[in-house]
């Protein structure tokens, strides 16, 4: 089995979110550094967000979001499972409908990670940069500035991608000359619809992301 070492990173291009995968990190440590920068952040934003929801009246505490969340990056679906698990919601859908989605009473903003500097970022770390999961968000307009800031593919296939959203992807990665990829997305959910291994993904596209690699890795030789 080969495992090809990535992150997913949030950022934000203009008004839109934006998740980046950054896919066959070469200089894992160096990464590690720069992510822990945003570990500390996500705690920070993770503590307010428990704060709003105790004067909501929620009987939470940070140290069961903690634990939750182990020794990983602290999210709100941490937060999320932490309130179902206490009976104050039925399932995560719930809890983000009521406290913790954008608009809701306790969203809290994250630190903005630029688009840009999330493909720069991947780029350093000697990976490639793929747009995650963009669904029906993912059309031209949308694509040509994000492939001008040095995007290298799309992720075509995703539980949340329909036929025509993995139809339009593959015709606009194809037309760009952009790398597929495809993946679960998986979270540790025990049930679907994002499941491990859920998603078929040709291996071609692992042996394009490899062409691309090494004709990256030999123009950075001879310069």
């Amino acid at each position: 089995m080969r495992v090809v070492a990535g992150v997913e990173l949030s950022a934000h291009h203009g008004d839109n979110e934006v998740h980046i995968l950054a896919l066959h990190v070469e200089r894992v440590e160096w990464l590690e550094s720069r992510l822990e920068q945003f570990r500390l952040a996500r705690g920070i934003r993770a503590a307010r967000i428990v704060d709003r929801l105790r004067e909501l009246g929620t009987d939470i505490s940070l140290q069961s979001v903690l634990e939750t969340a182990g020794p990983g990056s602290i999210g709100r679906p941490h937060i999320a499972s932490v309130l179902i698990s206490s009976g104050i919601v039925r399932d995560s859908r719930e809890a983000f409908d009521r406290f913790l989605a954008a608009g809701r009473p306790a969203f809290v903003e994250k630190e903005r990670l630029e688009v840009r500097d999330a493909i720069d970022l991947s780029h350093e770390a000697g990976a490639i940069a793929v747009w995650a999961h963009p669904g029906s968000g993912g059309v031209r307009a949308r694509l040509e500035p994000l492939i001008e800031l040095g995007l290298d593919g799309v992720e075509v296939r995703h539980p949340s991608h329909g036929r025509e959203d993995m139809a339009r992807l593959g015709t606009l990665a194809n037309h760009f000359s952009l790398l597929e990829s495809g993946g679960s997305d998986w979270h540790g959910a025990a049930e679907g619809p994002r499941v491990l291994g859920c998603m078929n993904v040709p291996v071609e596209w692992l042996y394009r992301h490899d062409a691309v690699r090494a004709a990256r890795a030999a123009r950075l030789e001879m310069r």
